[in-house]
């Protein structure tokens, strides 16, 4: 006698299958799970009978069980005992290795839960219930056995697919019976439903328990097993569980490990110590850590540790980090490189930086800083540099680093926009070619080094893979990059960070003094204080960027708006003509409408003559240079092409394209045409495109025609033109600088220290709508009205469902998996009250099916309405904004006739069309406004109002020039040079100042030739010009100590100094004021080493951050760069 002699009288098919699955456990345990998994289908099937339940188009196994209707039928723990048995055996079925006997004993013991809850909701309440599960009653093995080949098993799991779609169709024939037919499945189903009642009261009256309750121990165990096994970790073999070691401080002086993790060597790869759910993981360190002590002793490798509750995870490498919580366990590779790691990382200052990826020193500091952070156990790291100098190549040089070093194996490159994604591909093909870089957003097969993708498709392959191993687990990337790393994107995909267990690397342009709180949070850094900084000012200075020039355009109607009555006659007329919004003729229209859907010719027409007029030109001035101008929106775009073409016909439509997303496959072809040096278009018209991830150097012209309130998006567009160029104006003739025409106040905008927006992330509409509805059901919870009563089981329904069909898979539920535990469960909802609003709108911004209209404006009626009951609700009125919004969709049903479903609601439309009906209306009349109308106002025009087009004579004032804030232009210090040797620099190119500026060697006629040039100056004292010249030690250093040393020869003097291995962050620091020191003075005494602000760095001086050797070599390097303004005669 087996254990499902229970079933097989009242549901023989399942009852056969079970026995079968029973029978086969010992002699075969993968023939086994495979009839366990048949017994599992046809449970399903007698679930969807009886139930009456609608099938699915794709009726596969796996799709059956995850239909909302079937879980609200058998609980979530149902649910999972199925999910569990279905991948017990399609591994059987599937997969070669021999499925071990403990897998298929999980797979019969789910199994006969299951039949005991079938038994527990519909058999006979005088029925006996069925004992719990015995191994005893297993049947023996036979003498002999024969245990199934994999086709065998292949070959009866056809069998069954076949018996299975034979049952559906009688099932569906079943339908189609005619009405006495029909009325006999009817009866059965009452039967049934009977049965069902009567055993829901027996069981609750005698308390017996649902046997597909889980223990707490189960719960946790089945956690954690289900995330061990998307590790690849089967726990098939005796020793990974409850292995018993010695030496313990205890009492018996043992203990028994929950799971250990193996290597194929043997050898202990970890130590999983669980605890209670209902308990925090991390009271399971200490007992962790000793266990791992007693496995190091007996087999001679530490283990890593990880301490879980089932909910929460803790790892802790000990000879390398601090414990820190991760989203799930580690492959076997993923825990073999780990230990491995411990003894093969290499210190990262000792391997050298690949010089043919990068070669300029602040890409070498930035290198070493980001090392040395790492080394000192600092897991995320930010660096700003400006928008042109390089921050891919240097993180590629980076990564280079750290894979020669050890430290990293596979790199996941994160870029918001396709185009960075294929930027980057390239980049790292052509400077890292053997990282064999993958493109995750047309190739997700493929393997490689470095992996590149955009923050959604990430998202998306993370919880990919169906039912086999979790490919992108936790522990698969040793390094994530950031592009751009700012707060929006951390709001919108901060899960990624939280998720994956890696080094991050966060980019950004944004000036370090821009970056707000949070994204320093992010990367656990102070504020103000990057890993390390190469900005805008720095790079202009350094001569690697071109400085902008600011020129703010004062444009009337822009500033101030259109008034009525400061129109022309002829204007009036033509006003009046317009066909306004609803028929009103305004009085004025204010600036805000300006290009947003009011566009006026002569407002567009004056800023483009400004461009043509005052903007860089190129091929000796016959034609503009590259010019990006940013619009306000696409219709905004289309009109300022409108008006080029209109003013330059002749250009035959060439001179300007619109490359915007909705320029579709297009936009890759026009942004190459433009980028292409003497192809048109010449002028390129963006809307959120142009601003980040193109690599232009011929723009020359920067048009800012619409207002920015985001530092990023600001210090982004700003950087559009700051690339060198070479030749630009013709053979010497190189770029200096661009022209930014701001039309719209931005750079005064952020000139002054203007806070950015708060930054809490925003809340998106499906997020506002559970948490207004949590906050409503608590509000409501001790009313004995009984319409706020069903109000309240209305709501309480709609949060239960949403809560209880989230996919307990996906990585984003996962992480508040315990909460969702909890409010997955009926009751919680039904004794709700306001202490638990905070822990239920953790759950709000969560993927649920259950929550998933496509129907923006009806949710955002719901929205309305729900702010309006919670007003209500309150004791608060409601607000006029939520009143006028209403009462406006109403005006607009009223006007939409002859439509069935609007004539239908035609009385509460006209009510809530009355400002009266508002003064105290109750919740049910809220809730009947919202349920019935809330379909109706799709039947609005969407489209807002039309755009109006004018021809109205605007204003221009006193348009001037502006300096950046934060950027020090690069003309600053040449004004500076003039203001004090205007002579000099008129005679910058003579041959013997060009060599004292760039440290070549001087000549007694390049001495001569600058006294020459002084003395022809006039007004200059020649005795007082020796004197000066002796106290400097000569004459060429008398004026090198004026006019300075070129930062490029100065950083050229010290190159090779500064690319020896091991070179360290604060060396870089020291090695930048030597620079900085020799940019401005010319020259530096050595003995100014051990004098401020070198001793503000290194209170010792270069002997505390240099070896002997070292300070030897930088002394003798600047006494050269100093003797270079000698006459070489005198040296030689």
């Amino acid at each position: 006698m087996g254990n499902f002699e229970f079933v097989v009288g009242r549901w023989p098919q399942i009852g056969d299958a079970a026995t079968r699955a029973e029978a086969y456990l010992k002699p075969d345990p993968r023939a086994a799970a495979t009839y366990a998994r048949r017994a599992a289908e046809l449970f399903t099937e007698w679930i969807y009978a009886a139930e009456n339940l609608v099938r699915p188009y794709d009726d596969s196994f796996s799709n059956l069980t995850h239909q909302k209707p079937f879980r609200d039928a058998v609980g979530d723990n149902v649910g999972g005992i199925l999910k569990s048995i279905r991948l017990i055996g399609n591994d059987a079925v599937h997969k070669d290795d021999d499925l071990p006997l403990l897998r298929a004993r999980l797979a019969i013991e789910q199994l006969h839960s299951l039949c005991r809850w079938l038994h527990h909701c519909y058999a006979d309440p005088a029925a006996p219930e069925p004992a719990p599960f015995a191994f005893a009653l297993v049947p023996p093995a036979p003498a002999v056995v024969i245990q199934r080949t994999r086709a065998e098993l292949e070959k009866l799991q056809a069998e069954f697919d076949a018996a299975r779609a034979d049952l559906t169709a009688q099932l569906a024939a079943a339908h189609a019976l005619g009405a006495e037919a029909q009325a006999q499945l009817d009866a059965l189903r009452a039967q049934l439903a009977e049965l069902k009642a009567a055993n829901e009261a027996k069981n609750a009256d005698l308390g017996i328990a649902d046997p597909t309750e889980a223990t707490e121990t189960e719960t946790r165990s089945a956690l954690i097993d289900l995330q061990l096994r998307e590790a690849g970790w089967i726990l098939s073999d005796a020793r990974d569980r409850e292995w018993p070691v010695t030496g313990i401080p205890s009492p018996s002086g043992t203990g028994k490990i929950d799971y250990v993790l193996w290597g194929d060597d043997g050898t202990p790869l970890a130590v999983v110590e669980a605890k209670r759910t209902r308990k925090d993981a991390r009271e399971g360190r200490l007992q962790a850590e000793l266990y791992a002590d007693a496995l190091e002793r007996d087999f001679g490798q530490r283990p890593i540790v990880f301490y879980s509750n089932g909910y929460e995870h803790w790892m802790w490498d000990d000879r390398r980090y601090p414990p820190r919580r991760i989203a799930g366990f580690l492959t076997k590779d993923q825990l073999a490189l780990a230990v491995q790691r411990r003894s093969s990382m290499k210190p990262l200052g000792t391997v050298e930086i690949d010089g043919t990826i990068v070669e300029r020193p602040y890409q070498w500091r930035a290198i070493r800083a980001v090392n040395e952070s790492f080394e000192q156990k600092k897991r995320r790291a930010l660096l700003v540099m400006a928008t042109g100098t390089g921050k891919t190549r240097t993180v590629i040089a980076l990564v280079d680093v750290l894979q020669r070093a050890n430290w990293v194996k596979r790199v996941l490159f994160l870029a918001d926009r396709t185009a960075l994604v294929n930027q980057a591909v390239g980049a790292f093909k052509m400077h890292l070619s053997d990282s064999a870089p993958v493109n995750l957003l047309t190739d997700r097969d493929s393997d490689g080094r470095v992996y590149v993708s955009t923050y959604q498709t990430v998202m998306g392959l993370i919880d990919a893979g169906g039912d086999d191993l979790r490919r992108f687990g936790p522990g698969y990337f040793d390094l994530i990059v950031v592009d751009e790393a700012h707060r929006s994107i951390y709001h919108r995909y901060g899960e990624i960070f939280d998720y994956f267990d890696s080094l991050v690397v966060g980019l950004t342009a944004t000036p370090r003094a821009d970056i707000d709180h949070n994204t320093y949070r992010l990367f656990e850094l102070d504020d103000g204080v990057p890993t390390d900084a190469y900005e805008l000012d720095d790079a202009i200075e350094g001569g690697y960027l071109v400085p902008p020039r600011a020129r703010v355009i004062d444009l009337g109607f822009m500033n101030r708006g259109i008034h009525y009555a400061d129109l022309s006659d002829a204007e009036r007329e033509q006003w009046d003509a317009l066909e306004w919004h609803n028929g009103e003729i305004p009085d004025e229209i204010d600036a805000a409408a300006m290009n947003r859907w009011l566009f006026n010719a002569d407002t567009v027409d004056k800023v483009l003559e400004i461009l043509m007029q005052e903007g860089h030109r190129v091929a000796g001035g016959d034609r503009l240079g590259k010019t990006i101008v940013f619009a306000k929106n696409q219709k905004h775009a289309d009109f300022i092409e409108a008006r080029l073409d209109a003013n330059y016909p002749e250009s035959r439509g060439s001179l300007a394209r619109v490359i915007t997303h909705a320029s579709g496959p297009y936009a890759q072809t026009l942004i190459d045409d433009f980028s292409t040096p003497g192809k048109a278009p010449d002028i390129a018209i963006s809307v959120d495109m142009l601003d980040t991830g193109i690599d232009i150097p011929d723009v020359v012209n920067l048009v800012f025609f619409k207002p920015v309130h985001s530092q990023t998006k600001y210090w982004q567009m700003v950087g559009r033109g700051t690339r060198l160029r070479p030749d630009l104006y013709g053979p010497g003739l190189d770029k200096t600088d661009f022209i930014i025409f701001d039309v719209c106040g931005n750079i005064e905008y952020f000139n002054v220290d203007v806070p950015e927006a708060p930054t809490g992330r925003q809340t998106s509409l499906s997020e506002r709508l559970f948490g207004s509805r949590v906050r409503l059901l608590a509000l409501l919870g001790g009313s004995d009205d009984a319409d706020d009563r069903a109000l309240r089981d209305g709501l309480a329904t709609r949060l239960h469902g949403a809560v209880a069909a989230m996919n307990r898979d996906n990585f984003l539920v996962r992480k508040h998996l315990r909460t969702v535990d909890r409010f997955g469960q009926e009751a919680a909802w039904n004794t709700f009250t306001a202490a638990d609003v905070d822990a239920a709108a953790e759950l709000a911004g969560l993927p649920s099916p259950a929550e998933n209209d496509p129907d923006e404006m009806a949710k955002r009626f719901d929205a309305l309405l729900l702010d309006a009951q919670l007003a209500v609700a309150d004791g608060a009125p409601i607000a006029p904004a939520v009143i006028n919004r209403v009462v406006d969709i109403a005006n607009g049903l009223t006007e939409r006739r002859g439509i069935p479903a609007v004539d239908a609601q035609r009385a509460l439309i006209a009510a809530v069309a009355d400002p009266d009906w508002w003064q105290a209306p109750s919740l049910a009349l809220l809730e009947r406004v919202r349920v019935n109308l809330r379909e109706l106002v799709r039947l609005l025009d969407a489209r807002g109002r039309e755009p109006v087009f004018t021809d109205f004579e605007d204003t221009v004032g006193d348009s001037r020039d502006v300096e950046i804030a934060r950027v020090m232009p690069g003309l600053d210090r040449r004004a500076f040079r003039e203001k004090l040797l205007g002579f000099l620099d008129s005679h910058a190119e003579e041959v013997a100042l060009h060599k004292l500026r760039t440290g070549r060697p001087l000549t007694a006629l390049d001495l001569a030739q600058l006294e020459t040039i002084l003395v022809s100056a006039g007004g200059v004292d020649m005795a007082e010009l020796r004197a000066q010249s002796v106290e400097a030690g000569g004459l060429g250093r008398f004026v090198r100590s004026i006019v300075g040393l070129d930062r490029s020869a100065a950083e050229a003097a010290l190159a090779d100094f500064v690319a020896a291995p091991g070179f360290t962050q604060r060396q870089h620091a020291f090695v930048d004021l030597v620079v900085q020191q020799l940019t401005i003075a010319g020259c530096l005494d050595p003995r100014r080493l051990y004098e401020d602000p070198f001793t503000g760095l290194a209170p010792e001086g270069p002997d505390g951050l240099f070896s002997d050797g070292q300070v030897t070599d930088l002394i003798s390097r600047l006494r050269r760069i100093d003797a270079s303004a000698d006459p070489v005669s005198a040296t030689g």
